[in-house]
């Protein structure tokens, strides 16, 4: 599969703009190495003369406070006050040079068409053309057009099914706008976002900090920071914080965007090494956007809701430590993570979802159930118990079985390669800081972190034809990517792992009837835990490699495929264009959970570029065509200047499909965990049944009922010990066995089982007397079948 953007690493927008890294947590048992505000305020000695500048600016800031109590909030305040108020300044007058700039341009009708969606019926509401002029309507003026039930939960426009844009920012040209609720994650994404200004405003105003950047995540937003004497978070400090926050939400505050040069985002940082690392290191030449909120300047590519009153139920939730740069030898940052709902009644599901969570959190559940554990030997690798293991066999089983109807042929490929392969497929390049490199013999090698350019070498090590197409190679092999410390998460995010890889070549004709067998193999193995799932295609971004024909023809057939899926009655697909990957278009696929939590583990990607890298190609049924380079012939990404050579005569290159169902195991299993709660189908079940004597008298019985389960391929353990029968029983319980035999002298002569369903509370204080044979048909269909539902 294609490399996972790791989440501690800066990353490269499709239209070419920089997303800010995310800061790994400090693991516990690391020791913090705290962070000195006024050497945070210092820069190399080779700066630029107004880099020198504001840096002398922000040390004799600090050094005003020196003699003051520093543990005084007014202290920290005053101590960081000059140089917030002259970022602020130089904001002002950038500001009202931007907006006399615009209020100069002419402001042109332009056709403007609002987008209302679907309805709560799933019928697309009519299209709504409005007034508007260039550089003067706003998203956020249309609303007033738009019917109360749908502006009311509005918090960001989008610009030609495209661009996120802010209500109140002007539209500039003829376009199609549409509207994002709270309830669809860019939407929620957006708020937190928002909400996360709003932290860090109150946390400079708070602590006189220096912040570093605040992204919304899963369950909320953070804010990380440097507090002056290596000062860390107390709870104590959270409801002066939420006063704060709640004092900005009544003032309304404004998000305010302007767009800044680079030298003079220069001046209005150089206070924070911080700021002065993500500008010279991650913004593009011709600068950035900006946001005030409030007191709050900051580095944000936005966008953001209209204003703080929009917020009404805000709560910080925990404080950690975590490195700067996901970095252990850099700087120690605090960490504030908060969350935030447009109304109260949202705020309190979110903490009974919450606790709801805790009960199912797989490392909790990974524990007392004995399924896996961690260890410092190794971070970032399970360490799979045999319970554990035997869920991981019965996912693996399914799938080899699923191959078998479906024409797969599963392989096995070395776990390390010489660098020259990396370099060849690419990945050395933009992926190496992410793989674990050795010195073996004085030339570099790395373990793979995933099996694509190896299958490249498969497919090519001999001669192929068009008969053989197409190929479906599938790989359990053992994966390793070096994931940032502070980044692993349980079995969620590992180092080490194994993942359902598949990688398939095919003819270009051959797409369309390959996605179609692939959204058939969704439905199968997601259907067996009642995921239901979302299709998302994403098309050419703006830095792509090949040819635009090549990528139209291919995504006229993922489109062909998505069209068929739904006419079927598989569900509506998303489109999100401009977000393909580099090498070809692709379909991601979210699942949701029991708690209704998206997950992605599925993804289709098709790629031109690793068969053009490795010179893949096949004999075609055209003997004699006229010589050609593939379609998609492009430089190398090594960025030598070497072309791919000729296809010869009745040659032709194979397209490459990337997939995965279930990913990476360890990962699905996490899911599932969490999904079931550890109440695990009888199938794929580590503690199948539990077979309890009444009386020792039994004993006999318990152990052949115990045999006869076990030959059936059952995994079956039976209590022995002195304990009472009903504490027995109840350990069982706890253990979530599936099934309990309890069994005594009746049982016994009649030869039945005394049958208590984990999940029938009618069968807890006594169960269903079954025949033996009986009870072993039951089960085996109930396991053959791999049912959902735990009853026989």
């Amino acid at each position: 599969m294609p490399p996972e953007t790791s989440n501690d690493k800066p990353t490269l927008r499709a239209n070419g703009t920089t997303a800010l890294p995310i800061h790994s947590e400090i693991p516990e048992s690391e020791v913090s190495q705290t962070v000195d505000l006024k050497k945070a305020q210092k820069v190399h000695a080779n700066e630029p003369p107004e880099k020198k500048a504001s840096t002398a600016r922000g040390k004799s800031q600090m050094g005003e406070a020196s003699s003051k109590d520093p543990n005084s909030n007014d202290t920290r305040m005053s101590s960081l006050s000059k140089f917030v108020s002259e970022r602020n300044e130089l904001f002002n007058e950038l500001k009202r040079k931007r907006d006399a700039e615009v209020l100069s341009k002419d402001h042109p009708v332009i056709q403007v068409v609002l987008d209302l969606g679907f309805d709560k019926n799933g019928l697309l509401r009519p299209e709504m053309p409005v007034a508007a002029k260039a550089w003067e309507s706003t998203p956020g003026s249309f609303l007033r057009h738009v019917d109360k039930k749908i502006s009311s939960d509005v918090v960001v426009a989008k610009v030609d099914g495209k661009e996120l844009w802010d209500l109140d920012r002007p539209l500039e040209r003829d376009c199609r706008v549409s509207y994002i609720p709270f309830s669809s994650p860019e939407g929620r994404n957006v708020f937190w976002h928002s909400s996360a200004h709003v932290l860090g405003e109150a946390a400079e105003c708070y602590y006189g900090c220096l912040l570093s950047h605040g992204p919304p995540v899963e369950q909320g937003f953070f804010y990380d920071m440097a507090i002056e004497g290596g000062q860390v978070v107390k709870e104590s400090d959270w409801s002066p914080l939420e006063s704060k926050a709640a004092k900005f939400f009544k003032e309304k505050q404004t998000f305010d965007r302007l767009h800044v040069s680079i030298p003079d985002l220069k001046k209005m940082f150089g206070y924070s090494k911080y700021k002065m690392y993500y500008i010279e290191n991650l913004l593009p030449s011709e600068g950035s956007t900006v946001y005030r909120c409030g007191s709050l300047v900051d580095l944000c590519l936005g966008p953001h809701i209209q204003n703080t009153s929009k917020i009404k139920a805000f709560q910080i939730m925990k404080n950690s430590s975590c490195y700067f740069r996901g970095d252990k030898n850099d700087d120690s940052l605090q960490r504030i993570y908060g969350v935030a709902f447009p109304d109260k009644k949202q705020m309190t599901e979110h903490k009974q979802f919450l606790e709801e969570a805790a009960k199912r959190d797989h490392r909790r559940i990974g524990i007392e159930q004995e399924l896996f554990f961690f260890n410092d030997v190794s971070p970032g690798s399970t360490f799979l118990l045999p319970h554990g293991t035997r869920i991981f066999n019965a996912l693996q089983k399914l799938l080899r079985s699923e191959y078998l109807k479906r024409g797969y042929s599963e392989v096995q490929s070395p776990n390390m390669y010489d660098s020259d392969l990396w370099k060849k497929s690419g990945h050395w390049q933009h992926y190496s800081e992410d793989m674990f490199v050795l010195d073996v013999e004085k030339k570099k090698w790395a373990l793979k972190p995933m099996n694509c350019p190896g299958h490249c070498i498969m497919f090519g090590h001999r001669e192929r034809s068009y008969r053989e197409l197409p190929i479906r190679m599938a790989d359990f092999g053992v994966l390793h990517r070096n994931e940032a410390s502070g980044a692993l998460n349980g079995m969620t995010r590992v180092r080490k792992f194994q993942q359902d890889d598949t990688h398939i070549f095919c003819t270009q004709d051959q797409i369309t009837e390959e996605i179609e067998g692939l959204f058939d193999f969704l439905k199968c193995i997601y259907g067996l835990f009642g995921f239901p799932f979302r299709l998302k295609l994403s098309t050419r971004p703006e830095k792509f490699l090949g040819h635009i024909e090549t990528w139209d023809i291919a995504e006229g057939k993922l489109k062909d495929a998505l069209n068929s899926f739904t006419a079927s009655g598989g569900g509506q697909w998303e489109l999100n264009e401009g977000d393909g990957a580099f090498y070809g278009p692709k379909i991601d696929i979210t699942i949701s959970d029991a708690l209704r939590r998206d997950w992605q583990c599925a993804t289709i990607q098709l790629d031109f570029q690793l068969p053009q890298n490795f010179e893949l190609e096949y004999m075609t049924a055209e003997v004699g065509a006229k010589a050609k380079t593939a379609a998609t012939d492009e430089a190398p990404t090594d960025g030598s200047t070497a072309r791919p050579k000729m296809l010869g005569p009745g040659r032709a290159r194979p397209v490459m499909v990337h997939r995965a169902i279930v990913g990476s195991f360890e990962r699905f299993m996490a899911i599932l965990t969490e999904h079931f709660g550890g109440k695990w189908p009888f199938w794929i079940s580590p503690r199948q049944i539990l077979v309890i004597p009444v009386m020792a008298g039994v004993n006999d019985y318990v152990e052949e009922v115990q045999r006869l389960f076990k030959a059936q391929k059952m995994y079956v353990d039976i209590d022995l010990s002195g304990n009472t029968m009903p504490k027995k029983i109840r350990t069982g319980q706890l253990q979530q066995y599936n099934f309990i035999f309890v069994v005594g002298a009746q049982e016994k002569e009649s030869r039945s089982v005394n049958i208590r369903n984990r999940d029938d509370p009618e069968t807890q204080a006594k169960g269903e007397l079954v025949p033996l044979e009986e009870a072993i048909g039951k089960l085996k269909a109930l396991k053959k079948e791999r049912r959902l539902i735990n009853a026989i």
